[in-house]
């Protein structure tokens, strides 16, 4: 089962269809084999028949080099895809009704942005809970930094993968890895770099020192 992989999981990317780097696929291949262990297609541009396209073509290049693979917000858009799970939201359908839609082997991520959503997020039936954005992002504007604290609180309480995401990078992940962390979810710093294979490489070897 695919979804016994996600405790292994150290790095998870979240992209959209056209990083920096060159064509997808090729950017996929790389920095799968460089170490990220998941991916996330997060695309706000696209409509829903290119939405699918894009969805169908990264799940293929996943599965083909061993890492999961989840769609952000559209559950539709994963299980036509083939994907193995969706991201949620806050204010995105429940967990429950995702499970009950899409099965048990589905991976189902769920943010959280304080105490009491992890706590809610964490209790749910979600597999894995997102954490942040532990620092300020342009990737998420307008939303407050919720700091190394609620790591912390995550790492002292979770049974389920959790995942610290937001401003994350070489710069300071040695910080996030101190708070608890044992893995991270990155944007900017694979997706927009020129070279994506060296900044997964600094990433995992970063995560994998003691903290």
């Amino acid at each position: 089962m695919r979804r016994d992989l996600l405790p292994g999981v150290m790095l998870y990317l979240v992209t959209d269809s056209t990083p920096r780097s060159g064509p997808v696929e090729e950017f996929l291949a790389r920095v799968i084999e460089a170490g990220v262990g998941m991916v996330q297609l997060r695309e706000r541009r696209l409509g829903d028949r290119e939405l699918l396209r894009a969805a169908r073509a990264f799940s293929a290049v996943c599965r083909d080099n061993g890492a999961l693979f989840v769609v952000n917000d559209r559950v539709d858009i994963a299980v036509l895809a083939g994907a193995d799970g969706v991201h949620i939201g806050q204010s995105d359908v429940h967990a429950e009704d995702v499970r009950r839609l899409a099965g048990e082997d589905f991976i189902i991520g769920l943010s959280s942005h304080s105490r009491d959503e992890f706590d809610a997020a964490h209790a749910s039936a979600a597999d894995y809970v997102g954490v942040g954005p532990v620092f300020e992002t342009p990737t998420k504007p307008g939303r407050p930094a919720v700091g190394l604290e609620l790591v912390q609180y995550a790492a002292a309480r979770a049974s389920k993968p959790f995942f610290a995401i937001g401003g994350i990078g070489t710069e300071n992940v040695a910080r996030v890895r101190a708070a608890g962390a044992k893995a991270i979810s990155v944007v900017r710093a694979i997706s927009d770099v020129d070279d994506p294979d060296a900044a997964v490489r600094e990433l995992l070897a970063s995560m994998a020192s003691p903290a």
